[in-house]
């Protein structure tokens, strides 16, 4: 029998009821009333009031005192998501970096640790072991609070497969590395479900959560490695394999300096980070400074070769948003009259429906809160998971 032939059951309508009134909430900018869920959803009032209850029970809401009011009538109590309830955990391994936060219900952040280390010669296990202790330090705290963690999710600069293998990182210089099984075997996160995602994608799923205002917009991360998230009308594209994305891999000049993937000319030899302070003559990026010469040299030179690139993108998908995040946000100020210059020059539309750039607005945090805001929007998408292991 096909499945879409096969009957509904009764708790495959239940599952969907709840999470019918848990978006309902969740989506609502102030507390809202049952009556008001049961009239934007279509479901009766006591079906309502009996889903309500049992997410209450499970700790995903709240039932809040309604504020004070004049005239007839007691005010219905309103519902809000439980900041008490479960939390996620989202990890990011970087080139030069760790880091991992600790996100509640409502998306608010909880707890963040950021260390700053090179990655690179300390290879995949050991550099996954000392994220595993990050992420056993951020899960103490979360239990100090009384947050239950529902699971974890990882962030990584590379290729990931269906299993949570990284088939190939090149600028951590990984090949065909388990990380979800090295991680997941680490004693701190022993037991915490656990997912691998490309870094710049859960980048972008973070700023679509964050609300910025686009619905299709191109998400670019610089760090290192240069990658970008492709949303599209609400909605990731990951492409065959999942492995969309791979803008600093573009050759834009091909002919140019040869680059870790084994191609030349690639966008992260003119455009990454590395490129970037080599050119400004700076060791790290805190010294970076936008108002030195060589600097603001540098930051044209890249902005260009981004532009290059990203007008190739714009042309080929028809996006009118670009999101720079990552270490990119901090140097907009820097990159941007190249990269528009490029842009008018290459996009072909460019007349007709000039195209944004801004910075995003998470920041460089991008990676770690998407990393656990996909955790958060799995318990949105089906609470009657998380109320049968409650």
């Amino acid at each position: 029998m096909a499945a879409a032939d096969a009957p509904v059951r009764q708790s495959s309508v239940r599952a969907h009821n709840l999470a019918l009134v848990l978006r309902q909430v969740a989506e609502s900018p102030n507390p809202v009333s049952r009556a008001a869920v049961a009239s934007a959803t279509g479901l009766t009032r006591a079906t309502v009031s009996a889903l309500v209850e049992d997410l209450i029970a499970g700790a995903l809401l709240l039932e809040v005192e309604p504020a004070p009011r004049s005239g007839a009538g007691r005010p219905a109590a309103g519902l809000i998501l439980n900041r008490a309830g479960p939390a996620a955990l989202g990890l990011e391994i970087n080139v030069d970096y760790l880091a991992g936060c600790v996100v509640d219900l409502t998306g608010t952040v909880r707890h963040r640790i950021v260390e700053h280390a090179d990655q690179r010669p300390a290879g995949a296990p050991a550099a996954l072991a000392a994220l595993g202790e990050l992420g056993g330090r951020l899960r103490g705290l979360a239990a100090a609070e009384g947050l239950d963690l529902v699971g974890a999710a990882l962030a990584v600069p590379g290729l990931v497969a269906a299993d949570g293998r990284i088939p190939v990182a090149p600028n951590l210089g990984w090949q065909d590395v388990p990380a979800a099984a090295l991680l997941g075997a680490t004693e701190a996160l022993a037991g915490l479900p656990l997912t691998v995602d490309n870094e710049a994608n859960l980048a972008a799923l973070g700023e679509l959560r964050a609300g910025g205002g686009a619905r299709s917009f191109i998400h670019v991360s610089g760090e290192i490695g240069i990658g970008a998230g492709i949303v599209l009308d609400g909605v990731l594209y990951r492409g065959v394999h999942g492995w969309s994305g791979e803008i600093g891999h573009l050759p834009v000049h091909p002919d140019g300096p040869p680059c870790r993937c084994g191609g030349t000319g690639c966008l992260e030899q003119y455009a990454g980070q590395e490129a970037i302070l080599r050119a400004a003559g700076v060791p790290t990026p805190d010294a970076l400074d936008l108002t030195l010469p060589a600097t603001r040299a540098a930051l044209a030179a890249a902005g260009s070769a981004l532009g290059i690139a990203l007008a190739a993108v714009v042309n080929l998908l028809d996006v009118d948003t670009i999101v720079l995040g990552g270490g990119y946000a901090p140097l907009l100020p820097g990159l941007r009259g190249s990269i528009e210059d490029e842009l008018r020059r290459r996009v072909l539309t460019a007349d007709l429906a000039p195209v944004s750039l801004r910075p995003a607005t998470l920041g460089a945090d991008a990676a770690m809160r998407g990393a656990a805001d996909s955790v958060i929007r799995a318990v949105h998408a089906d609470p009657a998971a998380w109320l049968a292991r409650a």
